[in-house]
């Protein structure tokens, strides 16, 4: 069967493919080779540049030479596979993927000024020594140029609500049941904060690379060219690589770990992971809060023209995009859970079994995209009811016990949370059986004036304010 976006096994390459899409830049095998030859020629380049490596200095002709080849197309990608999985050029199947791309730039090279100086080509590297650099170039550019942007969008959306309704009350429901009213505003700066402290977060922890060789050691650095400060190098090549592979320095940044068995921990990854796992449930947390608004007919959806709700009840306007998100962003937490738990876990110095796991970020990152993408054409469907809101919460004055018995606790009134227990607790109460109550009290003037003076739709404390921090 030919693969395209209807016979594809999933969704991310299928029905998704159009929302996922950019991140085929940064997770596809064809990206992952792409950044391999990046960190293959850049290493190359480096090298040329080391006093004592005995490598002789490139030309200018010659590092822009590099720099094209590591910029491969599709058709080369392909004899990178070739040279992998079947053989290529005389070169028998290497059945390993690192060494294939090795091969690759010596063929594109041995034509060139640069034929002398092909055997420095992977010098004294293991194949994790490129991989946890290539899978972090791909992770930092799908964090800058994808879901960074895509982050931002959606805080956009939540401040912009939290400010365009930072003063409209609306009843509070604690364990589901009529509570202090809040505004609509302040509920939603509650999620654009807590995003906004892990994005912050997201944006400034390193990704760390490793460069030692099969036991993390620079054995064959050393036993070879002794004399180079080989922990300095690989120290100022992963700084290096923060200017190669995107259009602009970001503010996620890589940085060489220097103490490593054959693999990076990636405890950096995991952290990574664990930190968009937590975006991911902050937005589940919103989706569902929204989606119970509609359901409450606080917040409408505005109809799309055309678009059919239900196949059996023509008047549904249904929450789907909310759905849609909270369904996508449990896979993909799911998804970087399992990252997060299995990546720094390898037995003894090295076992494979991450190799196949990091194959799957991009599913990971996708299932997030689109979840991101799923709110934010919900955001653009959806009106708050203002009126709704206000009938909502004068329908439980209820509400005010709370403010009475606590002017009446300042008022030195004796036992006053028990005597609005006796009142309200259970019962469905109004705003007379308040002020009955109020003017029974032994209290001074003023005091039963400000109580009186108490309605539910006003009682919102610093809620407004809050609304705008």
């Amino acid at each position: 069967m030919i693969l395209e976006s209807l016979t594809a096994v999933s969704p991310v390459d299928g029905r998704y493919r159009s929302t996922a899409e950019p991140l085929a830049d940064y997770f596809s095998e064809y990206a992952l080779m792409k950044m391999r030859v990046i960190v293959e020629c850049e290493y190359l380049a480096a090298l040329s540049e080391t006093k004592g490596v005995g490598m002789r200095p490139l030309t200018a002709d010659e590092k822009k030479l590099l720099r094209s080849l590591a910029q491969i197309s599709v058709d080369d990608a392909q004899i990178i596979r070739k040279f992998e999985r079947e053989g290529y050029g005389g070169v028998p199947a290497t059945n390993h993927d690192v060494k294939a791309v090795e091969y690759f730039i010596k063929l594109k090279l041995k034509n060139s000024s640069l034929a002398d100086v092909l055997e420095w080509v992977h010098f004294a590297l293991t194949s994790e020594d490129v991989n946890s650099t290539a899978h972090a170039l791909s992770l930092r550019g799908a964090l800058e140029a994808v879901i960074l942007p895509a982050l931002r969008k959606v805080q956009a959306e939540i401040v912009r609500l939290a400010r365009g309704h930072a003063d409209s009350a609306m009843l509070a429901r604690t364990h589901g049941q009529s509570a202090t009213p809040t505004t609509f505003g302040k509920e939603m700066n509650v999620f654009a904060s807590r995003l906004a402290k892990q994005v912050a977060t997201l944006k400034t922890n390193s990704v760390l690379v490793k460069w030692g060789g099969p036991s993390g050691n620079y054995n064959a650095q050393m036993v070879s060219l002794p004399h180079v400060d080989w922990l300095s190098f690989a120290n100022a090549f992963a700084e290096r690589l923060n200017g190669v592979g995107i259009d602009k320095p970001g503010t996620v940044r890589l940085a060489l770990n220097e103490v490593t068995t054959q693999i990076e921990p990636h405890d950096t990854f995991a952290e990574m992971f664990d930190n968009l796992r937590r975006i991911d449930t902050i937005l589940i947390d919103l989706a569902q809060d929204i989606w119970r608004y509609i359901s409450d007919g606080w917040v409408i959806q505005k109809p799309k023209e055309g678009e059919i709700g239900s196949s059996a009840m023509p008047h549904k306007v249904n929450p789907i995009d909310f759905e849609n998100a909270e369904g996508n962003f449990g896979i993909a937490s799911a998804l970087f859970e399992h990252l997060s738990r299995k990546l720094p876990v390898s037995r003894l110095q090295r076992d494979l079994s991450d190799s196949t796991v990091s194959r799957t970020f991009g599913t990971a990152f996708a299932h997030a995209l689109i979840g991101y993408n799923s709110l934010l054409r919900g955001f653009g469907k959806i009106v708050v009811n203002e009126a709704a809101l206000r009938e909502a919460i004068t329908e439980h004055p209820e509400v005010l016990a709370e403010a009475i018995q606590t002017v009446l606790r300042v008022a030195n009134v004796e036992m006053p949370y028990e005597k609005l227990k006796a009142l309200t607790r259970g019962k469905q109460v109004t705003m007379q059986d308040f002020a009955t109550f109020i003017d029974g009290l032994d209290v001074a003037a003023d005091v039963k004036t400000r109580l009186r003076a108490l309605r539910p739709e006003t009682y919102t404390g610093l809620a407004g304010q809050l609304a705008r921090k």
